[in-house]
């Protein structure tokens, strides 16, 4: 396909079956999830180990779902 540029007419083209999207702007990437997780897994692993590594995970837990919700609410807020 040498030729791969599209024309105006081509942009609004949608092929059958598919429906185009909404023009909703994507969320900013966060490291807030991968924080979560990595809580969830300390909170599971201290469990078989000992009462500290489980303390980290809850602490880590909170602080990156309070983050994360922080975040969300003030991306709402200012669209």
């Amino acid at each position: 396909m040498p030729n791969e540029q599209l024309t105006p007419q081509d942009v609004h083209t949608v092929p059958p079956g598919w429906q185009v999207l909404p023009q909703k702007p994507l969320p900013h990437p966060t490291y807030f999830p991968a924080g979560l997780a990595m809580g969830v897994s300390f909170i599971f692993w201290g469990l078989i180990t000992t009462w500290a590594v489980w303390l980290v995970g809850i602490i880590l837990f909170i602080a990156a779902l309070a983050g994360w919700i922080t975040e969300i609410r003030h991306e709402y807020k200012s669209h």
